[in-house]
């Protein structure tokens, strides 16, 4: 008899997730914390050209990229002269499931039925689950997706219930939990009672499938514009997004393209907090998930996880909710294009840092999502003031996440802020110090740190004594 209880559970992870995901990441470490992580990736997941034909085979990838004449002329007025950079978007919303989350899917899945799963499984409350459901539905497989959706009175988020509607339509069962470790403990439980792959977000195969997105990017805005942009993008939560579509640009040539990650910024709330959990109105797409998954990326529900942000990205900033709000809105009455305000997170990021780019200059945003029901605007306001939130247009120098939603009342008003990077990864070694002193580690350690970290040996080295 197997000890089903949490303890038991949770002891047997690494046996379950071996199963579950078919890789022995064990083959890929060395030294006292390092791991090749590249051979991962090759050894792992499958070439560009492959990727593209398993996704076109199930209504993936080849989305069109539309530049925002509107907007950008918008934002040129509200800038100063010979400032205001061309804005471009990645519309992700026309893939099968109405996200970038399908080309993740869509890899993972294939895998799945290729080496003989019977189904999948994922733990998920955002569109990732629909991606999986959606993509299982088409090569015959079985999905079942785990979702926190509840705090402990059973008050749920009006977008993560509209994502779980989306699951059961594509005809996955849907496993809808309180916020809290059970969510864990429950995945590694039905994972072992089912026998199901585990399509996790972090594993190579979710990871490089999204290489297809920045691969894409690279080559139709050479084919639209003779270069590649100058700057992309990504929405920034659990690092998928911001590392497949980085490694993509690299691998079609576009090497000198600046890589921005943005975020919701939500400081002081808990994302495991059951009082915080219902005081937010973003439920990925922001600093919850960006800063712990970008400073400890092994949080993850595999042992090493494939999504590295600090290996690509290049600047971190954060917007408001509020701000994404009103950008929203100004996206489908100036484009005619109505997405969904998770995607939107990049869009107003871009459009605060074209104001500080040359007219030559070209941004793109790399993606955008559907939007529907609890996923609209409309919805999550209602939801946030139903919370107690107070919402109003003013300036969203005044927004304190958890308590206010700031509209703003003018373009001029929408601003990026940067995120310290050096103190984000110096965090990111403080985790590892946590564990290991300096002396401790093997040069190839410290070889493995400066990669991961993009910062020189030597930088390294001074960072930690520091700690």
């Amino acid at each position: 008899m197997r000890d089903l209880s949490y303890k038991g559970v949770i002891a047997r992870k690494n046996e379950i997730m071996k199963d579950a995901v078919g890789i022995d990441y064990s083959v890929f470490e060395y030294g006292k914390i390092a791991f090749d992580y590249e051979k991962m990736m090759n050894n792992a997941a499958y070439s560009i050209e492959e990727m593209q034909k398993i996704q076109r085979e199930t209504k993936v990838g080849n989305t069109p990229l539309y530049e925002l004449k509107n907007i950008t002329k918008l934002v040129r007025k509200y800038s100063e002269p010979g400032k205001g950079a061309r804005i471009f978007v990645k519309d992700e919303a026309a893939n099968a499931s109405g996200s970038f989350k399908a080309r993740r899917a869509a890899i993972s899945v294939y895998h799945a039925r290729k080496n003989g799963y019977k189904g999948v499984i994922a733990a998920t409350s955002g569109n990732y689950g629909a991606a999986v459901a959606s993509q299982a539905a088409q090569r015959g497989l079985k999905s079942i997706i785990i979702q926190e959706v509840y705090d402990s009175s059973k008050k749920g988020q009006p977008e993560i219930i509209e994502k779980a509607r989306k699951c059961e339509a594509f005809g996955a069962e849907v496993v809808q939990l309180t916020v809290g470790p059970e969510l864990f403990y429950t995945f590694l439980k039905v994972i072992e009672e089912t026998g199901f792959f585990n399509a996790s977000l972090y594993t190579p195969f979710g990871i490089a499938g999204v290489e297809t997105l920045g691969y894409e990017i690279a080559n139709q805005m050479m084919e639209m514009e003779g270069r590649y942009p100058d700057t992309v993008v990504a929405t920034h939560a659990g690092g998928g997004n911001l590392t497949g579509t980085a490694r993509g640009l690299i691998k079609a040539g576009a090497v000198d393209c600046e890589i921005v990650g943005a975020s919701v910024d939500l400081h002081g709330l808990h994302m495991a907090s059951d009082k915080d959990f219902n005081r937010k109105s973003f439920t990925t797409g922001h600093t919850g998930f960006g800063i712990p998954f970008a400073a400890k990326p092994d949080r993850a529900d595999v042992p090493r996880n494939a999504a590295r942000v600090l290996r690509y990205m290049d600047r971190y900033v954060t917007v408001t909710q509020g701000e994404v709000f009103f950008i929203t809105e100004m996206m489908a009455k100036l484009e005619g294009l109505e997405r969904g305000p998770a995607g939107n997170t990049s869009l107003a990021a871009a459009i605060a840092l074209a104001k500080e780019m040359d007219q030559d200059k070209i941004i793109v945003v790399q993606e955008t999502e559907y939007t529907g029901a609890g996923k609209h605007p409309m919805p999550q306001l209602t939801f946030a003031r139903n919370n107690g939130i107070k919402i109003y247009r003013g300036n969203p120098e005044e927004n304190i996440p958890g308590e206010t939603i700031v509209i703003p009342t003018s373009l001029a008003q929408v601003s990026a802020k940067d995120v310290d990077l050096i103190k984000l990864k110096t965090t990111y070694l403080k985790n590892i110090a946590d564990d290991y002193k300096l002396e401790d580690l093997e040069p190839e350690d410290i070889k493995f740190l400066s990669e991961d970290i993009k910062l020189s040996e030597e930088k390294v080295v001074g960072l930690y004594k520091k700690l």
